[in-house]
């Protein structure tokens, strides 16, 4: 290990700055997918396993969720006051540490409170690279005075993230298949001590200064005044992070409840690899919708045009979903579902980076995030009990229309013809800044 990544170090030594920024991101988004993905196929499943019922499994995601709305900011604070790889470090730790815990639990069987506190933790993971990470990135690379467009940049962190799910999500459901459903577990936590290897050698803070340390509630506050005047203070932000939670919460419900749905359209409840089968196509689509981001920015003059087309074409789809129970119909909609989903998802992440600060974007990204995962926080429960009550096809189809409520905002956002909509250019990005 220490060999690979001395050559790797070699081989970035001579290669123009920007392009290693660059590198180094999508090496971390690569390890830090994979990680992650190893038990997107078989999450619910472990769970149900572990003794909870439907409803407490989707009730424990929801607290996962619940701790992201909880640490978001806090979490912001740190990573635009000390630095945005400390707070990728963070993570790194911190997820391990509450992967590993997961792990006891299930082998105590232990009640629904311990799953919520632990939930709780593994969100507050998960909120140390939110916003950092990008952040990093763009900071980097203006630095660096890079050329480039940020939407090739996301578009192809979106092929190595899609990429990493891919092999992640069926390798998991095949290490189940072959072991038991706590063994990827195991392995995510040692992938994600790589991750840490990686980060801490190669994840400089290049064009960030931290700020002079005060109190932490002075620095809280702010940089919470300056993230509301960059975020919800701009319009043309804030109409794109409202439409997070109807988007976003809806996304997460949906990913975890595919697997015990495709399970039963099957008709084999041990099939664990059909669960892992299914976050695989979805990060089949990310790759191909990757791939496909500077193709459709073509089709759109602007980008919020794109992000409306986007989410009501996808919000069609998981209607379409409940429509004919069949497995290989549900498969195809769900290819199309998360084509559609990743390539709108670069060009949202360029267009918020392209309206924030510096100073403020790590807060404001993780405040988007926020707003996101407090969807989730509604969605899941509730949309969990009706897949309870009725069925995981009814579940889709009122998640579709929920989907739909994030409409009117990009509606506004489109509405008001930023620079930032149209060009990356380093003048118009400082125009948007404005």
């Amino acid at each position: 290990m220490y060999t690979v990544l001395r050559e790797w170090k070699e081989y970035t030594r001579y290669m123009p700055e920007s392009k290693t920024i660059i590198r180094t991101y999508l090496t971390l988004t690569l390890f830090n997918t994979l990680a992650a993905s190893l038990i997107f196929g078989i999450n619910t499943l472990f769970l149900l396993n572990a003794g909870l019922t439907i409803v407490e499994a989707f009730a424990a995601n929801a607290f996962f969720t619940a701790g992201m709305v909880l640490f978001e900011i806090p979490t912001g604070v740190l990573a635009d006051t000390k630095g945005r790889r400390l707070s990728y470090l963070a993570g790194t730790l911190t997820l391990a540490a509450t992967t590993f815990l997961y792990l006891v639990l299930s082998w105590l069987h232990a009640p629904f409170l311990y799953w919520a506190i632990a939930s709780l933790f593994l969100g507050l993971g998960f909120t140390f690279f939110s916003g950092a990470t990008d952040a990093w990135l763009v900071d980097a690379l203006k630095a660096t005075n890079y050329k480039g467009q940020l939407d090739a940049v996301f578009g192809k962190a979106q092929i190595a993230s899609g990429i990493a799910m891919l092999v992640g999500s069926v390798l998991g459901g095949l290490i189940a298949q072959v072991s038991n459903l706590g063994v990827p577990y195991l392995v995510r936590v040692i992938l994600l001590a790589v991750s840490f290897v990686v980060a801490f050698i190669y994840m400089k803070d290049v064009g960030f200064t931290p700020m002079k340390r005060t109190t932490y509630l002075k620095e809280v506050k702010s940089i919470l005044s300056s993230s509301m005047q960059y975020g919800f203070g701009k319009p043309a932000v804030r109409w794109v992070m409202l439409a997070a939670p109807f988007i976003s919460g809806v996304s997460v419900y949906i990913f975890y409840a595919l697997q015990p749905y495709l399970l039963q359209l099957y008709g084999d409840p041990k099939a664990y690899w059909i669960a892992g089968l299914a976050a695989a196509v979805v990060a089949g689509a990310q790759i191909v919708g990757g791939f496909l981001v500077p193709h459709l920015r073509g089709l759109f003059k602007r980008r919020s045009t794109w992000l409306l087309t986007g989410t009501f074409v996808s919000a069609l789809l998981l209607i379409s979903l409940t429509l004919v129970p069949n497995f290989y119909f549900a498969i195809t909609m769900v290819v199309l579902w998360g084509l559609v989903g990743a390539a709108v998802m670069p060009v949202r992440q360029a267009y918020l980076n392209d309206l924030i600060p510096s100073e403020q974007r790590a807060t404001v990204l993780s405040f988007d995030s926020l707003l996101g995962s407090s969807g989730g926080v509604v969605s899941q429960p509730l949309l969990g009990k009706v897949a309870d009550v009725y069925s995981y096809g009814q579940s889709f189809f009122i998640a579709g229309i929920v989907q739909l409520g994030a409409l009117p905002f990009l509606l506004l956002a489109n509405r008001l013809k930023m620079p930032a909509d149209v060009k990356t250019s380093t003048k118009e990005r400082r125009k948007s800044l404005r």
